[in-house]
């Protein structure tokens, strides 16, 4: 497999879409879609870049969990608090703007940032880190913007492994939900 060229097909406020041309193991073209929040300028910088970060955020041994309508699918689901880095940013400074803005709670200490992993690997170059906190204040949900419906709530281990049996989640949520409710977390 050999990426020949990419072309952007359209510029969107958030995202980017492009055509990748690829050569592939019989020696044909091969098109294939990605979206990308980047400016792709050269094949070298595909898949570079780090775009966000989701936050693991527990608190007095409950975990946090955002409960938040996604026009993606028009649906609520559970989803970790998580958001893009601006560009003068710092992962810490993102981190501590994306559990305010989205919770109303400050950060109160870093366990762990993980390397940067791809979020949807078959359809984007998207990389975030994942970060686990612990978090302190109250919720609040002033902080919404009016295209956003998120509710935050802290979950015991028992509640959440009822809502991994009903309720739909991100893949990321779900994991690290899983992970709590057996005890993965409780040596943060």
């Amino acid at each position: 497999m050999r990426l020949l060229k990419i072309n952007k097909v359209r510029e969107g406020r958030y995202l980017k879409n492009y055509e990748l041309v690829y050569e592939n193991r019989a020696g044909h073209e091969k098109k294939y879609e990605i979206v990308s929040h980047h400016e792709i300028r050269d094949i070298s910088e595909l898949g570079d870049r780090v775009s966000g970060v989701s936050i693991v955020a527990v608190h007095e041994g409950k975990m946090l969990l955002l409960r938040e309508f996604r026009m993606g699918v028009d649906r609520f689901v559970y989803n970790l608090c998580a958001g893009m880095k601006e560009a003068e940013e710092t992962l810490e400074e993102c981190i501590r703007r994306e559990l305010y803005e989205e919770t109303g709670l400050s950060l109160k200490r870093i366990y762990k940032i993980l390397n940067p992993a791809f979020a949807a690997v078959s359809i984007c170059d998207i990389q975030n880190q994942i970060a686990f906190v612990e978090a302190e204040g109250e919720i609040e949900d002033f902080h919404m913007s009016e295209n956003e419906w998120i509710q935050a709530a802290f979950y015991t281990k028992e509640e959440m492994a009822s809502l991994l049996e009903t309720e739909q989640f991100s893949t990321r949520a779900q994991i690290a939900s899983w992970f709590f409710s057996i005890g993965g977390l409780d040596n943060l």
